[in-house]
């Protein structure tokens, strides 16, 4: 991003002081310590604020004679992740659907920012820069492998590594660690690639033909969005399935 946007000025001038301060702090020394805040992590911020706007509203206006625009939007993601956690997941998917919820929703309006490409300088997909889905990707990581440990204990859980035979427990048990930490990496460049694909796609198509040919890919980018924010809801969903389940 070229074009510094208003909103990574204002973050900027209001705790970029204090961001920089705490990185030299532990050891880390941001590019520009005058603004540590780049216009990735501020659209974040901005996505993160907005999902906390529309929950509040939504919270403070429930009603169930009369329901409003932003509670039927919520009625509708709430039956649409709480079908995939039951046939994902299965019995308990309850207790993890508010966090898959938020990681459906947040990507999904990550990805959506870039349908901003060309109309407003400076925007561009925060998802298409590597460090926002890797971020996303240790988080899911980390949030399975809790639970995994929380059902079964650390001796439990280890012996999901171990697999089925005793004897094979030495050769399986590295190759199923590698294994969970590969998830990392493939949740992040699948996310990554296929959002950046679409991101250059559009600026193509913008520097082409500024009318006709940028609509249709801006309506790719669209489907693009929606069906990535959409796998990794879902592949979290299995991972999380996989390191509850009983069953081995």
């Amino acid at each position: 991003m070229h074009d510094i946007l208003a909103i990574t000025h204002l973050l900027n001038h209001l705790f970029g002081g204090v961001l920089t301060s705490l990185f030299r702090m532990v050891g880390f020394h941001p590019v520009n310590p005058a603004a540590p805040i780049d216009d990735t992590f501020a659209l974040e911020l901005l996505v993160a604020a907005g999902l906390i706007v529309f929950f509040l509203i939504v919270r403070f206006t429930l009603s169930v004679e009369r329901p409003n625009a932003a509670q039927h939007i919520a009625e509708m993601i709430h039956e649409f992740t709480g079908t995939q956690g039951e046939q994902v997941i299965g019995h308990g998917h309850e207790k993890f659907q508010p966090f898959v919820t938020c990681v459906l929703l947040f990507i999904l309006l990550n990805n959506l920012l870039g349908l901003l490409i060309g109309l407003i300088p400076g925007v561009d997909t925060p998802t298409a820069h590597p460090a926002v889905p890797l971020g996303i990707a240790v988080l899911c990581f980390l949030y399975y492998n809790f639970h995994g440990l929380r059902v079964h204990g650390p001796l439990g859980y280890a012996k999901q590594f171990a697999g089925p035979v005793w004897w094979m427990s030495p050769l399986l048990f590295p190759v199923e660690v590698i294994s969970h930490l590969a998830r990392m990496m493939s949740l992040t460049i699948r996310l990554y690639a296929n959002m950046l694909a679409s991101d250059l796609l559009v600026l193509i198509s913008f520097s082409l033909i500024p009318l006709l040919l940028p609509a249709g890919f801006l309506g790719l980018h669209f489907a693009v969005a929606l069906i990535q924010a959409y796998v990794f809801m879902l592949l979290t969903m299995i991972y999380l399935a996989m390191a509850v389940s009983h069953e081995h």
